[in-house]
């Protein structure tokens, strides 16, 4: 009676929990194994083409065309452009930026004082020196140029009485009739109004002068400018304005400036013989209005250099003479100019984008037989314009790489393609302007068709 009693044993299920929750925690570190081990499967089905990543299949690519595998397997080739090393005559050729400028700029400025009666030139007409330009009113001056020459008359009226005496005095000494002083006084008489008669003939032409300015020739031969003054204008010599510029546009110079590092080249060349100038206009004039091409850049001749190269910037002055028979270079407009001052005969030249740079100095990708490429160093000599003087590293008919050399390396497989080139531009005539169609003739409404009659 005094024993303690029993606790009654766990039920089926009470067992049975304790098992069952570590088997709970436990699936989503199997579920993770089981994703990655699927990601890591599938990634390398990926990688190495195997079903469903598998690509198409396609046609194969016929040898010679861009993008096609090398005939071993491996990488595909990589289309390139490729020019080859030439033998030929390279000019060197120097760029500056100039300014036109005339021969000769001239400010028609009165040189008497006068109303202006007549205007005898239009603005921007030629003329040629001697042209009459404006008529001043001459009433004045020749008034001056007539009083001028009256009192010359008199004048030498005076000188031919005096003459008179003198030669009856010098007979009236021979008889003693007059003394040796009056003789004397007498002959200083007449070299008095000798010298004033020609007093009075330096007063004509000073007046017959002032008469001609009343009449205003152009100096020179030029284009004449826009006038400053009209008729009526009463104008003096001392004006500052003037009243019209003449500029002399045929033969027209051009002045530009180089970099002192130049001289060298420009004085040799201008030893040697003329040297040719270039104008170059032709790439930034505005297509013409009829297809036509633009006519070719107008071609100069160095004149001069100038005495001193400007410190503040190292450069030299160089000035260039045109014909200018078109009148295509105009005062004070900017161009570019180009200049040669030498030809290098018989040198091996490569197109300058096909020469790379790297630490150890120039180099070029260059095509061999099997169509791979040879990374090889060159040393260039003269640059000229888009080519370069190859000295060492290339033989002539050699091919380099001109685009696409940034995916190569040593030994890459290429794809030689032809380089590509714009269409010829064919000029086209001027499209006339479309009539609008004649308008149809109206036609006459179509007569309604009469009601039916209503059935019974």
């Amino acid at each position: 009676m005094n024993d303690v009693p029993k606790t009654p044993p766990a039920p089926a299920e009470t067992k049975l929990a304790t098992p069952v929750a570590p088997r709970r925690r436990r699936w989503p570190w199997l579920l993770a194994g089981l994703v990655v081990v699927g990601g890591g499967a599938g990634f390398y089905a990926w990688k190495t083409g195997l079903p469903p990543f598998a690509p198409a299949a396609q046609a194969p690519t016929p040898p010679g065309q861009p993008g096609g595998r090398r005939p071993g397997g491996g990488a595909p080739a990589i289309p390139v452009t490729a020019a080859a090393a030439s033998v030929e005559d390279l000019p060197i050729l120097l760029d500056a930026l100039g300014t036109v400028q005339a021969s000769n700029t001239i400010t028609v400025v009165p040189q008497v004082s006068g109303r202006i009666t007549e205007i005898a030139f239009r603005e921007g007409q030629e003329v040629k020196a001697g042209d009459v330009l404006v008529r001043l009113d001459p009433r004045s001056l020749q008034a001056s140029l007539d009083q001028a020459v009256a009192t010359k008359a008199q004048r030498e009226a005076q000188l031919a009485n005096a003459r008179l005496d003198l030669t009856r005095y010098q007979q009236l000494l021979r008889s003693n009739g007059t003394s040796q002083q009056t003789v004397d006084t007498q002959r200083a008489q007449v070299a008095q109004l000798e010298a004033q008669v020609q007093y009075d003939q330096a007063t004509i032409e000073a007046a017959r002068t002032q008469l001609d300015f009343a009449t205003i020739r152009s100096p020179i031969d030029g284009r004449v400018g826009l006038r400053q003054v009209d008729i009526g204008n009463l104008v003096s010599s001392g004006t500052t304005t003037g009243i019209v510029v003449v500029t002399q546009l045929k033969p027209i110079t051009v002045n530009f400036t180089l970099p002192q590092q130049t001289l060298p080249q420009v004085m040799q060349a201008l030893a040697a013989g003329p040297v040719p100038v270039e104008a170059r206009l032709a790439e930034f004039a505005p297509p013409r209005l009829d297809g036509t091409p633009a006519p070719p850049n107008p071609i100069g001749q160095l004149v001069t250099i100038d005495n001193q190269v400007d410190s503040a910037t190292g450069t030299i002055r160089l000035k260039a003479t045109f014909p200018n028979e078109d009148q295509r270079l105009w005062p004070g407009a900017f161009v570019n100019t180009r200049l040669q001052v030498a030809v290098l005969r018989g040198v091996t030249v490569l197109p300058l984008v096909a020469v790379q740079r790297g630490p150890q100095g120039p180099y070029a990708f260059v095509v061999r037989d099997d169509n791979t490429v040879e990374q090889r160093n060159i040393t260039l000599g003269t640059i000229a314009g888009n080519q370069a003087v190859v000295l060492a590293g290339m033989r002539v008919g050699e091919r380099a790489v001109t685009s696409g050399a940034l995916r190569l390396v040593n030994g890459s497989a290429v794809q030689v393609a032809e380089p590509v080139r714009p269409p010829p531009s064919v000029p086209q005539a001027r499209r006339r302007p479309q009539q609008a169609p004649a308008p149809a003739p109206a036609t006459p409404p179509a007569e309604a068709p009469a009601p039916a009659p209503a059935r019974p």
